[in-house]
């Protein structure tokens, strides 16, 4: 019995898409072109690097159906990517496009089978572990978008906001602390 499958990686997904997208919604359209540092990818370049980020995970699992990754042009993908990143799109944009790939995603997630996930994919010689399960490689997307939208945090308080994931647990905790004051 399995207690993590394709329903929950979906709702799971769609969970942190939300956070990413209230954190999007935040940021003023003015600061999409900030930088945290020389060499970063500005807010609106992260945003849509997150956008389209499940699309290796589409193309090797589903377009592709590959078994294993030995001979994948994983750069020639890349580089169409980091281009992507790199087309001028207004905030509605990249909220609607945050929206839409997200959607697709969690949608695709919905629809796996567990045999499928179960599969294996080895990897090329002399990377570590050589092969994952599908299962493992279709949820990355998810772990990937959470580094960056912790980035966009980082940048968040750069620009004097405050996270929204920040302000609600601020918010439950002086809610816990009022309604029990000989504990706070």
């Amino acid at each position: 019995m399995t207690y993590y499958g394709p329903k929950e990686m979906a709702a799971s997904f769609r969970t942190v898409r939300a956070n990413t997208i209230k954190i999007a919604e935040e940021i003023p359209e003015e600061s999409y072109s900030f930088r945290a540092a020389a060499g970063c990818r500005s807010v609106a370049e992260t945003l849509i690097h997150i956008a389209v980020g499940a699309r290796l995970q589409e193309q090797l699992h589903l377009t592709e159906h590959l078994a294993t990754l030995v001979g994948f042009d994983f750069f020639g993908f890349h580089a169409k990517q980091a281009a992507e990143e790199q087309v001028a799109r207004s905030k509605a944009q990249i909220l609607a496009m945050l929206h839409a790939e997200g959607e697709k995603y969690a949608q695709t997630l919905e629809g796996l089978s567990e045999a499928f996930l179960a599969e294996s994919v080895q990897y090329p010689q002399g990377m570590v572990p050589p092969s994952k399960s599908r299962f493992e490689m279709m949820i990355s997307p998810k772990e990937h978008e959470m580094h960056h939208r912790g980035q966009l945090m980082l940048v968040q308080r750069m620009l004097g906001m405050v996270p929204p994931l920040t302000r609600h647990m601020q918010e439950r905790i002086a809610t816990m602390k009022a309604a029990n004051p000989q504990k706070g």
